[in-house]
């Protein structure tokens, strides 16, 4: 299909759908409520805590655009790829179904039933209310998501500007009359004293960085749509709408925060961000609002979820191309439909661990894709890194499971263990060991490139 695409060269209002596209695609359920629970978390400290958000929910996730875009990618199979086929299947597979039919995808309907809908329902009905929405809203995504050429028009040029007109409003309405002033409102314990570090790990909840790995398939077959076929064209085209979409997604989440600290001055610390904006918008707009809130929730979910299922089928159909992308888009909305009704709270339970193991294993492969060209994508290079930062990865996914898991023999015995390594008290133990295996991994790269230099031997390349 990608042969009959007419080459020309983008106008700037094509530029501003592939950013308001790539802005919508990353911008979904835990953008709107992790933002928000933050500045409640964080209180007077939201300055130091948005700082440590931003760059996980934001310099990332635009890092991991600029390494699909250096390495010139087409999706997250190819990032992981020096690491040899099978490692590049096996993350392929565990981002996928992470982001996907396992945590982030099912959430996007959770969230937007939880926030928009079930005010009102009773609560009686809210489990049967919340079954019939999910089949409605995967149904939808499906449908949305089907046409690979169109996803690009109806997410960029209908839904995002939607939800963008409907979230100005609410902001115009309650930084018109603050709840509170920022600076006086009382942060919790962690963030009194670690507010930076726990505002960084509260943007992997967020999964925009595993997310733009997983998305490049979608991104870039869209501006392959667009008539950038050329590979570098279309890195360079993918780079600076993805600047332009990761810019302004900052700036809502330092408004979102701040919405979230002010509101302590009216309501308590909420279990989640998606009570804390129900609050909020009831008490400025009343019944109206909780419609326009609705119509707001439903509609960044909805895109982010199109982006999702999308990108899910369009990988497995290229790595596993027994079944069709309208089959594999089939099975994901059909998974993501019967992990929803889990409820949101186990959903959030249990990604929490799994966000912790894969982080780390993201954000070095991001850093090395990136730096790639200064050593020729060397595979000693990645393999050194990767496996120094895994294992401390490991201590952080089992310490942050529930109690059954975390608090049993095996996950006392793991933390005691942990307990040893550096920044481990701040769930960054794998920091070091992998600043470690870089420096090995370039050692031995460095040697390989004398011996090749003295003997003509080759350094082993990407596989």
């Amino acid at each position: 299909m990608l042969n009959r695409v007419q080459k020309r060269n983008l106008t700037k209002r094509d530029y501003v759908t592939l950013s308001s596209m790539i802005f919508a695609l990353f911008f979904g359920a835990g953008n709107l409520i992790f933002p928000l629970h933050l500045g409640q978390l964080a209180g007077g400290h939201w300055g130091i805590a948005a700082a440590g958000f931003l760059i996980t929910a934001v310099l990332l996730p635009l890092l991991s655009v600029l390494a699909v875009c250096v390495t010139k990618s087409k999706g997250v199979y190819d990032i992981g790829k020096p690491l040899g086929a099978t490692f590049a299947v096996v993350f392929m597979v565990l981002i996928h179904f992470t982001i996907g039919p396992f945590f982030g995808t099912p959430r996007t309907a959770t969230v937007s039933f939880t926030v928009g809908l079930a005010p009102f329902f009773p609560a009686k009905y809210q489990s049967l209310a919340l079954l019939l929405f999910s089949a409605a809203f995967f149904g939808l995504a499906y449908y949305l998501s089907v046409e690979q050429s169109k996803i690009m028009a109806r997410v960029g040029k209908l839904l995002n500007p939607l939800f963008l007109l409907l979230l100005v409003a609410i902001f115009a309405v309650a930084f018109s009359s603050p709840l509170a002033h920022a600076g006086s409102t009382s942060a919790t314990a962690a963030y009194q004293t670690a507010g930076f570090t726990n505002g960084f790990l509260q943007g992997y909840n967020t999964m925009d960085a595993l997310a733009g790995l997983a998305l490049g398939v979608t991104i870039v077959t869209a501006v392959n749509f667009m008539g950038q076929t050329d590979p570098n064209k279309a890195a360079w085209v993918t780079a600076r709408a993805g600047f332009f979409s990761m810019a302004f997604e900052g700036l809502i989440y330092v408004l979102l925060i701040l919405l979230g600290t002010q509101s302590l001055g009216q309501f308590k610390l909420s279990d989640n961000g998606g009570v804390a904006f129900d609050q909020i918008v009831n008490h400025y707009m009343g019944s109206v609002g909780q419609a326009i809130l609705a119509v707001l929730i439903i509609t960044t979910c909805l895109t982010t979820a199109i982006g999702l299922v999308a990108a899910f089928a369009q990988d497995f159909h290229k790595h596993f191309g027994f079944l069709s992308y309208k089959a594999w888009l089939r099975i994901t909305c059909l998974a993501s439909f019967l992990t929803a009704n889990v409820g949101l709270n186990q959903i959030i339970a249990w990604s929490t661990p799994v966000l912790m193991f894969l982080y780390p294993l993201a954000m070095a492969l991001i850093f090395l894709s990136i730096l790639s060209p200064l050593f020729h994508q060397s595979s000693v290079v990645y393999v050194w890194v990767v496996v120094f930062t895994v294992v401390p990865a490991v201590f952080d996914m089992v310490a942050a499971f529930p109690a059954v898991v975390s608090q049993s023999t095996f996950g006392q015995a793991m933390a005691h263990v942990q307990s040893f390594l550096p920044l481990a008290s701040s769930g960054m133990d794998w920091l070091v060991p992998a600043l470690v295996g870089a420096v090995f991994g370039t050692a031995h790269y460095l040697l390989l490139q004398r011996a090749k230099t003295s003997t003509g031997m080759e350094v082993p390349m990407k596989r």
